[in-house]
């Protein structure tokens, strides 16, 4: 036997070496040259029968190769993107649109939507919609894993509370910035962090504690606290308001540094089990769900989405139990986080990083600027936007964009003409870096009725870029 007549046989590179070494004990043994051929087409054929004998070492290389082939083809996009239906077209910049377009290109992508807030992120576009089939893509979530919405109306005409004293809350009971949590003499408790999740995985375990510590607490960034006016047009028997002025709080936070380790991990594992896709798809690994790595992810996802729901309850119970009062209403939803949902009667992944869920007759929130009006919204489970909608207005600017382009002095005069008082934020939340939300909801009246419309007046942010 020789160099030759293996690699006649179809084998490559080191499966060569190995089965000539093979072929020479098979001589050594008697055998013919036409039946060792017969035998390493054998072994070509199906390895996984040859493991434990003279074969051995060739088996287990060719199923090594055979395992690189299939991640490969696996991993192959697809020539052109699945046509997806977008909304505000005429607001949304070039990047998206290509970040969409690489989404609509993974093998595991079925369907998507562009909502009209949509701009450039990481991987998918902040206002993205993707369905994907048996497979999560960390990054489909995004880093913010839950980032949510939560609106308190409470029992008090919207003057009720001044100016000052609202500050005086704001600033006694939350707490924004990376890493920032209460004193442990002002912490409180809450039933997410005793759920027998956190001992499911290690890595669970290990962030337990900084779950702890950051409880009832919100990041930096677009996250948010602020007391305002909601104002109701008409009576809603659903929601138990009559219409008027009520004073509100409304707020924007996620899962903290906990949701971000969580996304962070499973987004190098998911690139680790995919080293052949293509580069402009890295961010877009996936998991597949019939594996152990795609469950994990899947539960910790789903615990930083609640942690995130957490972290608004206390803020909202800690603001409500200092005004002695008991909210009237209280709406919440998530936008950075995949469901489980029936699409043309099939079980997808639907991926919202940056949208609402909007199913027929959901409530939602969709909020403007840190001086522009936000909206609660009904949905109407439009079928074509996967029951989507927008999460805000969306970034006009980039944050490096409108620290450079934007002078505070021009920040100032939009915060006063809108009677905008401001606790920390920065030239990058500036109102100017944002479309204007009520173009953003125009682009949507067949996604979500708007029901009322809540006004900022007092507002808590972390410190941020360049403060205004």
């Amino acid at each position: 036997m020789n160099g030759k007549q293996i690699t006649k046989l179809g084998f490559e590179r080191k499966a060569i070496g190995l089965a000539l070494a093979a072929a020479s004990l098979r001589e050594g043994a008697g055998l013919s040259r036409e039946e060792i051929l017969g035998e390493l087409r054998g072994v070509q054929a199906n390895p996984d029968a040859f493991l434990g004998g003279v074969y051995d070492a060739l088996a287990a290389e060719l199923i090594a190769v055979r395992g690189v082939q299939e991640a490969r083809a696996s991993s192959d996009l697809r020539p052109a993107p699945l046509p997806y239906p977008v909304w505000g077209a005429d607001l949304i910049d070039p990047g998206a649109h290509t970040q969409m377009d690489v989404a609509m290109r993974l093998p595991i992508s079925r369907a998507g939507a562009l909502m009209p807030d949509a701009h450039v992120g990481y991987g998918l576009p902040i206002g993205g919609v993707l369905a994907t089939e048996n497979a999560v893509i960390p990054y489909g979530v995004g880093v913010d894993i839950g980032c949510s919405m939560m609106l308190s109306v409470l029992p008090l005409p919207s003057g009720a509370l001044k100016t000052e004293e609202a500050k005086a809350l704001l600033m006694r009971h939350t707490r924004f910035g990376a890493g920032v949590g209460f004193e442990k003499r002002d912490r409180e408790d809450h039933a997410v962090l005793h759920e027998d999740t956190w001992d499911a995985l290690p890595l669970l375990g290990h962030l337990h504690e900084k779950a702890i510590n950051q409880i009832g607490t919100s990041g930096s960034g677009n996250h948010f606290a602020e007391f305002g006016t909601f104002t109701l047009a008409a009576a809603d028997p659903e929601l138990g308001l009559e219409a008027g002025d009520y004073l509100a709080l409304l707020s924007h936070s996620g899962s903290r540094g906990f949701g971000a380790q969580v996304a962070n991990h499973f987004t190098r594992l998911a690139q680790d089990l995919h080293p052949t896709l293509d580069k402009s798809a890295q961010k877009l690994a996936w998991l597949r769900l019939d594996t152990e790595e795609g469950q994990a992810y899947w539960l910790a996802m789903n615990l930083a989405g609640r942690y995130a729901l957490a972290n608004h309850d206390l803020i909202h119970t800690r603001l409500a139990r200092a005004l002695g009062e008991t909210p009237l209403l209280r709406v919440s939803n998530s936008h950075n986080l995949a469901w489980k949902q029936q699409v043309d009667g099939k079980e997808l992944i639907v991926h919202r990083k940056g949208a609402t869920p909007a199913a027929a007759g959901q409530l939602g929130l969709i909020p403007g600027s840190m001086a522009d009006p936000g909206f609660l919204v009904r949905g109407r489970g439009n079928p074509a936007a996967l029951a989507s909608a927008s999460h805000g207005a969306g970034r006009q600017l980039g944050r490096k964009a409108a620290i450079n382009a934007l002078a505070k002095k021009d920040v100032q005069a939009y915060l006063e003409r809108h009677g905008i008082t401001l606790i920390g934020g920065g030239i990058d939340e500036a109102p100017q870096a944002y479309k204007r939300i009520e173009d953003v909801i125009a682009r949507q009246t067949d996604l979500v009725d708007v029901l009322g419309q809540f006004m900022p007046k007092v507002v808590r942010m972390d410190t941020g870029n360049e403060d205004v």
